[in-house]
């Protein structure tokens, strides 16, 4: 019993050393860096407006059409940089593949272009 608790301390060492780095990550910036908020730091980013009290009120489509088109370019990225790589490995059944995945995102942008994500207005 006394082995097979001392194979473990392996494991307790990295999780005690962890926990301490990881304090350590916390508490130090908490501790040194300066607090000294202003008007510009606190300002809206990212949508553009105040936030506002209830989850349930309307914004703006635009948003959701822009996170959709990032969703289709990223993934396009993602998917045709391995296909490329290992195009010569994965034959007809890869090649038709990627032309429907291709397709798919076509239909996607063709919508967002329709709904007018592009137009930067």
């Amino acid at each position: 019993m006394n082995d097979l608790l001392i194979s473990y301390y392996p494991i307790l060492i990295f999780m005690a050393l962890s926990a301490v780095i990881t304090a350590a990550l916390l508490l130090v910036p908490a501790l040194v860096a300066p607090s000294n908020p202003d008007p510009e730091k606190n300002a809206p980013y990212e949508c553009g407006f105040e936030a506002f009290d209830d989850a349930r009120m309307k914004f703006d489509v635009k948003f959701y059409l822009v996170a959709i088109l990032f969703i289709i370019f990223d993934l396009e990225v993602a998917f045709l940089f391995p296909w490329a790589v290992a195009f010569g490995d994965i034959g007809l059944f890869g090649f038709w593949s990627m032309m429907f995945f291709l397709a798919v995102l076509t239909i996607g942008f063709t919508y967002e272009w329709r709904k007018g994500a592009l137009d930067w207005d």
